[in-house]
């Protein structure tokens, strides 16, 4: 393939791939209502108030210590759930 043939093809791709996006626009948006709907009330947080271990190790010597059973939360793939 020519140089000239594969410059047009990358330049007609560039052409053709370049999008316009001005993003989103929070005209007329109270941002104070809108942050206290996103963030996490305090109730929805009690999780993280959990000692929690992240060596299954050192998790099993405390269970059997404290006579207590080991919650297991295993995923596979991305964490994202892109896979």
């Amino acid at each position: 393939m020519r140089a000239s043939t594969l410059l047009f093809i990358v330049m007609l791709i560039a052409a053709v791939c370049h999008v316009s996006h001005a993003g989103p626009t929070f005209e007329g948006v109270n941002r104070n209502q809108l942050r206290k709907t996103i963030l996490p009330k305090p109730d929805e947080n009690k999780w993280l108030s959990i000692p929690w271990e992240v060596s299954i190790w050192k998790a099993r010597q405390r269970a059997a210590k404290e006579g207590k059973p080991i919650l297991l939360w295993e995923m596979d793939g991305h964490p994202m759930g892109c896979t």
